[in-house]
Order: structure tokens, then sequence, then C-alpha cells
């Protein structure tokens, strides 16, 4: 990777004296869609603020695929908060807390309890005792603007919010367990002096995790799969308005990017940022280069067909999936454990014309972009190179 702009950030450019601080991370979900990213950039030699030592917690042991990062892997779930506070409050060099992850619940009351929860079981085990903790950087979401799920699928006809959404946009009067998690991250933050913060809210991640629940272009490529297998046509599970209408998306490895710019440059402390790749696309041009990828002749948007629901598909095509997984000798997974075609029914629901402003962004000094369309085939070659799909 190429740090266009390290030389413009002192902090990058200056060499480790022996009273310098090193910059120490902490990684909050390192397996997920964007804790995976922060985990392989942050240690590079050419990253800013570097060279970064770093720390990635998650629930689970730690996979294979994650495990070529150089950090240091702590087993931890977070949502319990004794198991929290044994093991990250021996973490007492941390200077940067990134918090990338959260938790499912069936209804946003509850999203806002178990997430809120989360991030407090977080920031009480660290803060009180990383004396050198300078910033915390939040990761929520596009859905400050669209609001839960249940609400954002409803076109936006009536939605209080007309995009392209704005940082300065102001909140929805419902719940929503960004808000949440930000009125905490405030409310604590206050309380240590020099201690600051950034939000950083992308739109549609595409990026690499086998873990994330929210991983659509893993759930595509497991959907093409299964078309390429059965030999029929890959059709776009969507309406026309989204198969033809201008989307955005984030591409996580400039999540990370994003997220490390603002824990090192002061332009960045105390502001809420989009982070969207700065381009838009068609779906029925990145449908194309699913259909490439996977060797499928026969694809696109059916005209005057009922509208395919992947949830369903996908519901009945588990035997389907282990004939592929041992034909193609993939890493052994079960369908729902690679594919969740709920969140692929949201995306195309939500439909086409969500766009986010990176204005701010770039007027505060960040000028990452990425090409959507290269984004969405360079992840798709990343499940295909650790054997998650064929």
């Amino acid at each position: 990777m190429s740090w266009w702009w390290a030389g413009a950030i002192g902090a990058a450019r200056k060499k480790l004296g022996e009273d310098d601080e090193r910059n120490v991370g902490l990684v909050i979900g390192v397996t997920g869609i964007l804790g995976n990213s922060l985990a392989d950039i942050l240690p590079r030699p050419d990253t800013p603020g570097g060279p970064w030592k770093a720390y990635g917690v998650a629930r689970r042991p730690r996979p294979d695929w994650n495990a070529d990062h150089p950090i240091e892997y702590i087993q931890c779930d977070v949502s319990d908060p004794e198991q929290t506070q044994t093991k990250l409050s021996q973490l007492t060099d941390v200077t940067h807390i990134f918090y990338t992850t959260w938790a499912s619940r069936p209804t946003e009351v509850e999203n806002c309890q178990i997430n809120g929860a989360m991030l407090r079981n977080v920031l009480h085990s660290v803060i009180p005792t990383a004396p050198n903790l300078r910033h915390i950087c939040l990761v929520t979401g596009a859905k400050h603007y669209l609001g839960p799920f249940e609400v954002a699928t409803r076109r936006m006809k009536s939605h209080p919010l007309e995009p392209p959404f704005t940082e300065d946009l102001p909140r929805l009067n419902m719940p929503n367990f960004y808000y949440t998690q930000e009125d905490i991250l405030f409310e604590e933050v206050e309380k240590r002096e020099g201690l600051t913060w950034s939000v950083h809210r992308p739109h549609l991640v595409f990026g690499f995790s086998p873990y994330s629940l929210m991983n659509v272009v893993r759930t595509l490529c497991v959907y093409a799969a299964i078309c390429k297998h059965e030999g029929i046509p890959l059709l776009f599970p969507g309406t026309k308005d989204c198969w033809e209408g201008f989307s955005v998306a984030s591409d996580a490895d400039l999540i990370a990017e994003q997220q490390i710019w603002a824990a090192v440059d002061p332009c960045a402390r105390n502001e809420a940022f989009n982070c969207s790749n700065g381009d838009v696309f068609k779906w029925k041009h990145l449908w194309k280069v699913l259909a490439e990828r996977f060797g499928i002749e026969k694809y696109g948007f059916e005209e005057g067909g009922e509208t395919v629901r992947l949830e369903e598909i996908l519901k009945v095509k588990e035997s389907v999936w282990e004939e592929i997984v041992k034909e193609n000798q993939l890493r052994p997974t079960k369908l729902n454990e690679v594919a969740a075609g709920w969140i692929a029914d949201v995306t195309f629901d939500i439909g086409a014309g969500m766009l986010v402003s990176m204005n701010k962004s770039k007027e505060h000094g960040f000028l990452g972009f990425r090409n959507s369309n290269k984004s969405f085939a360079t992840w798709i070659d990343r499940l295909k190179h650790y054997k998650i799909v064929p």
C-alpha cells in the first residue's frame, strides 16, 4: 500500500527515539470485516504513526486465516464485563482503541442494550488502566441516517432525511444503537482530560471475513457458487431500481485507513466522518464482475419476474453447499456460517440513491478513495484465495 498522505502527518514522518512513545492499537472485533483490515494494515512499516504495536480482540479462538497478521491476539467476549475487565485492564500500554464490533439482537431496543454494554465494558476496562490512551475510533455506519433495518428497508419516499447524507444531519427520532454508542463514547471521553474520539460511518462494506455478520460480498459469492454448481442463471435478488440506480460502498481497507488517519492527525479529533469509496456504482455492472469470477454466462435482472429473495433461496441449499465444499476442497463450513441472505435482501431493499457525502472527510485532510468495481473484485479474489468459496 502507498500511504500517499503520510508525508503530511508529522507523527508518521518522525523516527522513533529512545524517549518517543510507541503507538499501540487495540482492535476490538479483530476477526470481523473491519477489524481484519486493521490487523493487516496497522503493523505495516509504512503505516502512519508506526511502527504500531497491535492487540486484537475477538470472542472466538484465533482463526488460521487471521494468523499471519503480526498482532497479539486476545480471546475475549466483550459482552462479559468480568472477562473484559480481567483481560483488557492488563493492556496498560494501549494508546488508541479501534472499536469495530457489534452484536445483533431481534429488536433495536435490545441492540441498544447489548451494543451499549459491550462498548462500555471495553472503555471501563481500558481507560482507567492505560495512562497513555489518547484516542478512540468508533465505527458505526450509514444506519445512522437510515434508521434500524426494519425502518431502512421501507422505501425512502417518506424518509425524513434526504441524501446525500452529511455528518451534520440530525438524529432520527427512534432507537438506534449507533446513537447509544456515540453517547457512551462522548460521556466516557469527557471524564479523561486530553482523550479524543472519532466516529466513522461507512456504507455497505466490501471486505474479507468468514465470520462477519454483514459480509455481502461473501454471501453473493456463495450464491454465485450455488448457481454455477446447479447450472442455473445468476439472477439479481433485488428490484429494477436497485439494479439500474446509483449506489455507494465502503472498502474495508479504506475504512481502516481513515481510522488510522483520524488516530494520528489532529485535524480529525472529536469529529464524525462518513466513509465511502468516493465513487458510485450500479449493481448491474458489479453483477457482471460476479458472474465472470464464477464462470457464469447467464446472469442479470429478470424483467417482469418476481423479486428473488436470497434468504429464501439459501434456506434449502445446505446439501448443495456441502457438495460444493467437498468437490472444491474448500474450508469446511456450513452454509449458515458463510452466507447471510438477509443482509443481501436488506441491501437491495434499501435500494439505490442512498448516497453519502465525503466532503467533510476531504476537507479535514483525508483524500483516500477506492474504485468500487475493483474493490468488489479484489474481495471476491481474497475469498477464493483462502478457499472460502470456489
